[in-house]
């Protein structure tokens, strides 16, 4: 009898994804050319609907008319105004669910009915029922509701002979949901649940927004900030966010923020890590007790705990592995894109019902730790050659990952870079596979900040580098094959999972992301040109500048270059038009 092809939905507060069984594997679909599609609903000005990135993108001009985080109205009577009509939470979700399905049928080329869809395992009845509501709303038959837990737990494989108790840390952009599940074999239980509906990344950002808008009003200017403006600060805290899961400082720069007392205000500030954290802390340790809430329902100590599975984006965020690592003595895993991994369940789950055999789900990672030495305490002794891990062992790859360094000696000139492959605490029981030193440093007193960057590709070539943040000098090194220890099958089985990720879908009506990105700029242009006669000469100079750039970059197809080009002029654009107006 022939599979009913069944899909699997994470509805998420800031992001959603699809996901369907093929050839008895995972494969999360494409959406506008990309895996993950912003939870956002918006109108153009012109009354055009706009769901996904294009909402998104419209928030940083027009927040009025878009709508942020819909997930945390669900189960809930209130409705939310979209233009001139109101709309129910349930309404709004399923503009996104439908534009999740048009792209899985697209991908398919075959109309499709039936969804598995995921919630917090905290959800009460009323948020679950308006779940279903949503996607009946989309067209689809809504076949089975499962906590994201348990989908989280079946994207890493339950084909456990011996029964597991793992913690399910599930920190997304506006929910916090942790659980107690057991497993074993193809049993997934849940034992206890907690958390808060009400506490994600959102507030992180919001916390880097605060951090963002005390500066301005040490410049004088926060009496200035349009909606506009402070859409903006949004866009600029999140990507702070982003940033400084992986590397040790973010550059905050937003040109043309607004304009005070008739000039243009250019945002430009740093945060650090260790700063951020103190920002984050309350939130951590909030979810923290929800942790100790559900290890004491379900009557079990930190010690009982298997494993620890990290679900979401904002677990992203360092401090919370540090946190987990700590409590349970065990670091948390982190094989899954934590993004990922609950619509992979969910579609693991809507496979099964539907009558697919589905293989183990399929993951590229380093299976080794890299990283180098400094100067630490190792058994009760200052020793040089601590190890401190930068990429670890388990880590999905390509993956870039920072850490900075401080200089021991006043006016030290240089400093040296080992590179080694390994788990020990101490770097020379580890392998050494390249070293470079990095010297001209500044003249300064002891404490001077060096950056160590490591970049591994799907290949398996590691590229490190160590920069002084005081003065930009730089030093690289490429050391190919870190990875070598792959069979050449493992290796061409990573190769083609990961084409098959990111190849382009050619089917007509499918835009994908490079397209989209060109669209964008061509969009751009064309608005650009007719507004060159009310600006100065020197402003149109400018433009006219850019407008090239992206014009050339279109013509090379660098489509990263277009990003933050296209980014650049839209700035400009908006900043010079409210000027004129």
């Amino acid at each position: 009898m022939k599979s009913e092809i069944i899909i699997g939905i994470d509805l998420g507060t800031t992001n959603s994804e699809v996901a369907v069984i093929q050839n008895g594997k995972v494969k999360v679909i494409d959406v506008d050319g990309r895996k993950i599609l912003p939870s956002v609903v918006g109108l153009s000005p012109e009354n055009e609907l706009l769901i996904g990135e294009e909402a998104k993108n419209q928030y940083f001009l027009y927040p009025e008319r878009t709508i942020l985080s819909i997930k945390r109205l669900m189960g809930k009577s209130e409705k939310i105004l979209l233009g001139q009509t109101a709309y129910t939470p349930q309404e709004i979700s399923s503009l996104i669910l439908k534009k999740l399905k048009k792209a899985a049928e697209t991908a398919l080329n075959t109309p499709l009915s039936k969804a598995v869809i995921t919630v917090p395992a905290y959800f009460s009845d009323a948020q679950r029922q308006a779940t279903r509501e949503a996607g009946e709303l989309a067209g689809l038959d809504v076949v089975r509701i499962i906590n994201e837990p348990t989908a989280a737990a079946l994207s890493y494989g339950v084909d456990n002979k011996e029964e597991k108790i793992v913690l399910v840390y599930d920190l997304g952009g506006g929910t916090f949901d942790v659980s107690l599940v057991s497993l074993h074999e193809q049993m997934v239980e849940v034992l206890a649940s907690s958390g808060n509906n009400f506490l994600g990344g959102d507030d992180f950002d919001a916390k880097i927004e605060e951090f963002i808008e005390n500066n301005l009003k040490k410049d004088g200017v926060e009496s200035s900030i349009s909606s506009q403006a402070r859409a903006r600060i949004k866009r600029a805290a999140e990507k702070a966010k982003i940033t400084l899961s992986d590397h040790p400082f973010a550059l905050i720069e937003e040109e043309y923020l607004l304009d005070h007392l008739g000039n243009p205000y250019h945002l430009s500030l740093e945060l650090s890590r260790e700063d951020y954290k103190e920002m984050i802390m309350p939130f951590i340790e909030e979810t923290l007790e929800s942790v100790d809430k559900v290890l004491e329902s379900a009557k079990r100590m930190a010690s009982d705990v298997d494993e620890i599975l990290l679900v979401g984006g904002s677990t992203r965020t360092p401090l919370i592995s540090e946190k987990l690592e700590t409590l349970f003595r065990s670091k948390p895993l982190l094989k899954i894109d934590p993004e990922l991994c609950v619509v992979m369940g969910a579609a693991l789950q809507a496979g099964a019902i539907g009558g697919e055999k589905c293989d183990a789900v399929l993951v590229d990672v380093t299976p080794y730790t890299f990283g180098t030495n400094y100067l630490d305490i190792l058994h009760n002794l200052p020793y040089d050659y601590a190890y401190q891990p930068i990429i670890e062992k388990n880590t999905p790859i390509p993956v870039t990952k920072s850490e900075v360094f401080y200089t021991m000696f006043d006016e030290q000139e240089a400093v040296e870079v080992i590179v080694y492959q390994g788990e020990n605490e101490d770097a020379l029981e580890n392998i050494e596979i390249g070293e470079f030193s990095i010297s001209g440093l500044s003249k300064v007193p002891a404490g001077n900040p060096i950056i160590v960057n490591f970049k591994l590709d799907l290949d398996g070539i590691l590229y490190v580098s160590a920069q002084e943040k005081l003065s930009g000098i730089e030093q690289k090194i490429v050391i190919k094959n870190a990875i070598s220890q792959f069979t050449e099958q493992e290796m061409k089985d990573a190769k083609k999972k990961i084409d098959s990720l990111f190849q382009s879908n050619e089917k007509e009506g499918f835009n994908d992301a490079s397209s989209a990105v060109q669209n964008t700029a061509h969009a751009l242009i064309t608005k650009a040109t007719p507004l060159l006669i009310q600006f100065s000469q020197e402003d149109q100079e400018d433009i006219v500048n850019l407008v090239e750039e992206i014009q050339e970059a279109l013509r090379m197809k660098e489509d990263e270059k277009l990003i933050t080009l296209t980014d650049k002029l839209s700035d400009m654009l908006f900043y010079l038009d409210a000027n004129v107006a």
